[in-house]
This record gives structure tokens, sequence and C-alpha cells, in this order.
């Protein structure tokens, strides 16, 4: 059994709603989950000891919020290269946030991320069951990469 950390920010509630669908995912895998709000991330030893990362943020005028930004500067000094990894994020219109966050993980973090690519997800239909099924397929598929 591996341990995963979904680290997210949440602004409406809406992100942190898909975290935990994104988890229960993850569980179904097989894996273990721990889920932190960023702001609880003091250092780049509060991302140690986990085998999976799924990073998740808001889209707000078409990026990621300024405090993740900040986060992901903290997160590459924690070397996670060839960690697995997933990002996500629910938005009104355009959700550009889950994409950025994907390929810094990808391209600057050196990070195995999902073939799924970065999930982003309308506000309205994070409470849908399609919504939920489409949060927890994306958790068990990351989940999958660590059996």
């Amino acid at each position: 059994m591996k341990k995963v950390l979904v680290a997210y920010y949440s602004r409406t509630g809406k992100t942190e709603t898909m975290g935990e669908y994104i988890a229960e995912g993850v569980r179904l895998s097989g894996n273990v989950v721990e889920m932190k709000k960023i702001v609880d991330i003091k250092s780049e030893k509060d991302l140690e000891g986990f085998d999976g990362y799924i990073f998740g943020c808001p889209t707000y005028h078409k990026s990621m919020t300024r405090n993740f930004e900040t986060f992901l500067f903290l997160a590459e000094k924690a070397g996670l290269k060839g960690k697995v990894g997933g990002a996500f994020g629910s938005s009104t219109h355009s959700g550009e946030a889950p994409g950025v966050i994907f390929d810094t993980m990808e391209h600057v973090f050196a990070m195995d991320m999902t073939n799924l690519g970065p999930f982003d997800l309308r506000e309205s239909g994070v409470d849908s069951d399609e919504g939920r099924k489409a949060c927890q397929d994306y958790g068990r598929t990351l989940g999958t990469m660590l059996n």
C-alpha cells in the first residue's frame, strides 16, 4: 500500500470537494491518502513520505491563485523527481490552472504524471454523480500507477 498526498487550495469549496472524491478513488485503488490544504504545508519537509502527489487549485482570472504559485515554489524544493503525480481544479468557464500545475509537475519537477493529463471540472458539475465518478476515476487511475 502506497501513500498519496492530495494538496489543494479551495476558495468556494468546489476544489476541496473534488479532492475528496479524488481521494476516494485513490483509496479504491488500494492506497492510503492524506489531504492537506496548502496553507497547512509550511516547508518542503511537510511533503516528505509520499509516493504520489495530486495538486489541486481552481482557476481564477485564467490562472492559478497566487498562493498556489508560492506553494509550487516550495514543492520544487521537495525533490519530487520520479514521483507519481496529477493535477486538478474547478472552474466556472476557462480552466487553465490544472494544466499549468500539471506542466510544472511534469517538466520542472520531472514527475511521472498520469496519462490522463490535467483534470478540470466545471463548478456546476462537481456535485453531480458524473462529476463524482470522474473525480474518483482520476484518483483510481493515479493510484493504480503506484501498484
